[in-house]
């Protein structure tokens, strides 16, 4: 979730478009259906079915049921009683026209809204407020967002050759499991290959140097990552206890203060060519290029990727049945060959249906699937049905999982994951102005001027690149609950 790079396609920047788009005075000005409750009681009643009786999907779902709409009032985690300061009332954006309200910035602003109204401290971030928590109307967005694109851009040189020697290590431990005892977990693998790779693209350090980094260092950023966002994630196990001691209130840094200044002192050591880029071109000080370092290492890429990654696999696994797997190892053949040596950006671009499964795991599994927006102004909301006043600082809250199978925009099958959708053949091509797993559009383009994913063209290559290796390596793999059962080597 980083940034647009060199050899990446050029793409024109676009404002989110609306599909068949009647003018808004074509519409009805409606009120805005649902509330909130009463105080302190409506919050909770929404967090209970949010979290333990119904689960996210279906919490919005039967809301978008009983209402009729798309748009509606509710409330979302976290709330009372420890969360005093936090105001959960929202504004749900549930179909693709309404969602993509949240990423044109002239009518509203992301400040301090990443995961909502509520925001963890800024002890995880050295008392920063890093990039993903600035607006872009602060002149220091401007400065980091740059930053962070400038990264991407100079790691080019390096990202495919460091994807593929720690694609090597990860998949030679993985076909040892499986020899040795049968079957083999994708997680800590997955994770430790992750944290090597992007360490090296983005702070420029080698986690080798560090013993203690290299061997935990995925562990200490999934420490940090997890217990700042807890209060707002769904586990789905241990009801209530999860209620009780995981959604209450806010865990304290300190519990992972020691491991965070262990990773502040290996960027500071390790990173200083970065860092000292960092000064000198984007007027960052020395702690600000640290503390944005590691939040883009860690929340942004590796937690990114970790959640994408794992979907990517989970989906090759459940389309075996479907022949995914002899039409994905063909086309990577026939453009590639079998030599991973051969693959680069370029030669994924070629590989439609490799991007097609890519993209297609994007929509129906986005690694963020709840976005945040604050009115900026008093402006007229459209959904495909009606139009809706929105006033000045209302929070509005899209559910990305529900958004992305709008039967009006992705008319075929939209709750089903077609690995085909996006390729020409299927017209799919033009879905992709309704891609936003990236905060915007996916024929968009990141700049300082929004809040688009710098990295919004980096990963599906990227991620092009994972599926076309896998199936380079491998004639056939059998995955199966997160393990790889089965694996047939290249001949």
């Amino acid at each position: 979730m980083m940034a647009k790079m060199t050899g990446s396609p050029s793409v024109t920047p676009l404002s989110p478009p609306s599909p068949s788009p009647p003018s808004p005075s074509s519409l009805p000005l409606r009120a805005i259906p649902g509330g909130y409750g009463w105080p302190v009681v409506g919050p909770i009643i929404d967090r209970l079915n949010y979290f333990w009786f119904q689960g996210p999907p279906t919490f919005f779902k039967k809301r978008m049921e009983k209402y009729k709409s798309t748009v509606f009032r509710t409330n979302v985690p976290p709330t009372f009683p420890w969360f005093l300061g936090v105001n959960p009332n929202v504004i749900a954006v549930l179909d693709v026209k309404s969602f993509s309200h949240l990423f044109d910035m002239e009518i509203v602003e992301k400040a301090n809204v990443l995961v909502g109204d509520f925001m963890p401290s800024v002890k995880y971030t050295g008392d920063f407020r890093v990039c993903a928590y600035l607006d872009t109307s602060e002149a220091k967005h401007t400065q980091i967002k740059n930053f962070s694109l400038d990264i991407l851009k100079r790691s080019s040189t390096i990202w495919v050759p460091s994807l593929i020697s720690s694609l090597d290590s990860m998949w030679d431990k993985i076909d040892a499991d499986v020899a040795n005892s049968g079957s083999a977990s994708s997680f800590l693998p997955m994770q430790q290959f992750l944290f090597r790779f992007l360490t090296r693209c983005i702070v420029g350090a080698d986690p080798s140097t560090s013993p203690e980094i290299a061997s935990s260092g995925h562990i200490m950023l999934d420490k940090w990552l997890g217990i700042q966002i807890l209060p707002t994630v769904n586990i789905g196990i241990l009801q209530p206890l999860e209620e009780l001691f995981l959604h209450s209130f806010s865990y304290p840094f300190w519990l992972v203060k020691g491991d965070y200044n262990k990773l502040v002192q290996f960027v500071e050591k390790e990173g200083k060519e970065v860092i000292q880029r960092a000064q000198t071109e984007f007027n960052l000080t020395e702690q600000e290029a640290i503390h944005n370092l590691l939040f883009i290492l860690g929340f942004n890429a590796f937690g990114g990727f970790t959640i994408f990654f794992l979907a990517l696999l989970s989906a090759i696994g459940d389309q075996k049945s479907t022949g995914l797997h002899e039409k994905l190892r063909d086309e990577v053949r026939q453009k590639s060959g079998s030599n991973s040596n051969t693959l680069s950006f370029e030669s994924v671009k070629d590989m439609e249906l490799v991007q097609s499964f890519v993209y297609e795991t994007l929509r129906l599994n986005p690694p963020v699937p709840s976005q945040f927006a604050r009115a900026r102004k008093d402006f007229k909301l459209t959904s495909h049905d009606a139009v809706y006043e929105i006033k000045k600082g209302e929070l509005l809250c899209g559910y990305q999982p529900l958004v992305m199978k709008d039967a009006k925009v992705f008319e075929e099958s939209p709750a089903t994951f077609l690995y085909d959708r996006f390729t020409r053949e299927k017209g799919g091509t033009e879905l992709l102005n309704y891609l936003y797993w990236s905060n915007g559009p996916q024929t968009g383009s990141a700049t300082a001027a929004n809040k688009q994913c710098a990295a919004k063209e980096i990963v599906p290559l990227t991620a092009a690149l994972f599926v076309a290796y896998l199936f380079q390596r491998y004639d056939d793999i059998t995955i199966s609950s997160g393990s790889i059962t089965a694996v047939e080597k290249s001949k």
